[in-house]
């Protein structure tokens, strides 16, 4: 009993001292729960067809008729196409060039290391509004930086950008790159900073030299951030950023074969149709599909490396 006593005692101390911190995770617990539990018996609403008057519990139950809407269309295989195929290149792309920038940020010495940290994290502050109007102000067909600086230098016949379909597979995964490769490189540079030095000193004593260093002890124990960051960005593998789909390309119908994808298909949907019910089926369909890719990713990761999966 004495035992009990001096436990119960020690957790209140602890649960006191702790209690500035939760404090502190107060409000992001918060928007956790009002953002995603709260909307959680909406779901229901993908098997509905919504009546405001009734309701979300009130409407009519039409079983599995909403997610029709995703495949009884001409377009099914296009958007999903593009949707799972740009987050590939984006998850590639992008894992690359922020590892690669966080080793070079990680092997700099000079006193601006600061300030390129901080010019490579802004474009992510940055939104995606904006970002629009910058690509507007590179691309634009009359006034373009492009056009009438770049093309017209070299000779060459000013290019309808926002015509011409070929170019934007390469112009959204540049876009994408250079806007998110701030907030990885960062993780990857934490990553990297945690690193024991003395591993790095005894390697440079042994001859290595700073590739050697990189390729033998950085990329090893780095590889657990890049697995779980994989993941993550597996499990939103049939989500697209929205923005870039959809404000970047100014929402030109010459370009839907290569920038319409499930998000940007089910928002025109909604603006024709109006319809909540097949938007609720799609977010759903998107969920589900995504838990199915990251348990199925995780699989694969245990099978290889059992240390690095995620559970």
């Amino acid at each position: 009993m004495k035992m009990t006593g001096k436990k119960e005692k020690n957790l209140k101390k602890r649960l006191i001292r702790y209690i500035p911190l939760y404090i502190m995770a107060l409000p992001g617990l918060l928007y956790l729960f009002v953002n995603n539990y709260m909307p959680l018996p909406g779901l229901v609403l993908a098997f509905k067809k919504y009546n405001a008057k009734k309701g979300i519990f009130g409407s009519k139950n039409v079983g599995f008729k909403n997610f029709k809407y995703l495949f009884a269309t001409k377009d099914a295989f296009v958007i999903t196409r593009n949707t799972i195929l740009y987050n590939i290149v984006f998850i590639i792309v992008n894992t690359l060039l922020a590892v690669f920038v966080a080793i070079l940020l990680a092997e700099m010495t000079s006193k601006l290391k600061r300030i390129y940290q901080i010019i490579i994290l802004l474009p992510f502050m940055i939104s995606m509004v904006i970002v629009s109007y910058l690509v507007f102000g590179f691309l634009s067909n009359d006034n373009g930086f492009i056009n009438n600086t770049i093309l017209s230098a070299l000779g060459k016949e000013p290019i309808q950008w926002y015509m011409q379909k070929q170019y934007w597979p390469f112009i959204l995964v540049f876009v994408n790159a250079w806007k998110v490769i701030g907030y990885n490189c960062i993780i990857y540079l934490s990553a990297i900073l945690g690193i024991d030095r003395s591993i790095y000193e005894s390697a440079s004593i042994d001859g290595a030299g700073k590739w050697a260093q990189v390729r033998k002890i950085t990329i090893p124990l780095l590889r657990p951030t890049i697995i779980m960051m994989t993941l993550l960005a597996v499990g939103r593998i049939f989500y697209s950023d929205f923005g870039l789909f959809y404000q970047v390309p100014q929402n030109q119908g010459a370009l839907f074969a290569v920038t319409n994808t499930i998000d940007t298909y089910v928002y025109r949907g909604l603006l024709e149709l109006g319809d909540i019910s097949m938007a609720s089926a799609a977010g759903l369909y998107q969920s589900v599909v995504g838990f199915i890719f990251i348990l199925a990713a995780n699989l694969i990761v245990r099978k290889l490396d059992p240390d690095n999966a995620l559970f």
